[in-house]
């Protein structure tokens, strides 16, 4: 094919019309994917959240168990004074420090309670972050699992598709090149502004493909006659006509059938 400044009308709109047909079967490829990276990612995040929280949760029961180790120690500590107190009890000289002695003995053992309530929530607290990592750890092995599934099924289709998909993008931008940059930055806009990607297309049953909008005949005509691009004044995308269209099908078929 000519150099971009040489190419006739005809050789443009065969060129954009390629374009489209190999674009759109990038889209194709792309659309089998579907929305597996993502959910992959997803997946990912999701599986690092439980991961960490679990490994929290660990954490917050090695804590406990080490202030539970604290009141027991506690505890045996407040036994001693007691002992040591009510020893104290028989050697004293009045009934103030009697008092005085009876009153720490009281203090220890409302002390020996606390703690010892205060063990009791903490082991009670063990138990429900016990059965939390439980439901966690499920949880993630269900994730992971999952995750593993969903990476193998996108493995296998980038497997299928990369080589392919590689080498037209390759085709795309060789043929983006051959286009001149007004009507790629047209073709560009309208492509990004349609759900379904197309900026290019034929005439069919006297519209544009996928309208409903009847062309004048004598639109029609000119379309057909390839001296000048043209463009649906409803949908803003670039027409070309149906024998066009199928002639370069067929040469786009024969380029995908190497996949």
């Amino acid at each position: 094919m000519a150099t971009t400044k040489e190419l006739s009308v005809e050789d443009k709109l065969r060129a954009i019309y390629d374009l489209q047909l190999i674009d759109s079967r990038i889209d194709e490829i792309r659309n089998v994917r579907g929305e597996l990276p993502l959910e992959v990612e997803d997946l990912e995040d999701e599986v690092a959240g439980l991961s960490t929280r679990s490994e929290k949760l660990k954490n917050d029961l090695d804590t406990i168990e080490d202030l539970i180790k604290v009141k027991k120690n506690a505890i045996d500590e407040h036994k001693e004074s007691i002992k040591r107190y009510t020893k104290q009890q028989d050697t004293v000289r009045n009934n103030r420090e009697f008092n005085s002695l009876t009153k720490e003995v009281e203090f220890q053992e409302l002390e020996i309670q606390l703690a010892e309530k205060q063990i009791k929530e903490m082991k009670a607290s063990i138990e429900h972050k016990k059965e939390v990592i439980s439901q966690s750890k499920e949880r993630l092995e269900t994730k992971s699992n999952h995750l593993k599934h969903k990476k193998s099924e996108l493995n296998a289709i980038m497997a299928e598709t990369a080589k392919e998909e590689a080498f037209l993008t390759e085709k795309s931008e060789e043929y983006q090149k051959l286009i001149e940059e007004r009507l790629m930055a047209a073709y560009n806009r309208i492509r990004s502004s349609v759900r379904n990607g197309l900026a290019v297309v034929s005439i069919e049953r006297g519209a544009s493909a996928g309208s409903f909008f009847t062309i004048p005949p004598q639109t029609q005509v000119e379309i057909a006659s390839r001296k000048k691009i043209i463009t649906d004044e409803h949908s803003g995308r670039i027409l070309v006509d149906s024998v066009l269209a199928e002639e370069e099908k067929e040469k786009m078929e024969k380029l995908f059938a190497k996949f």
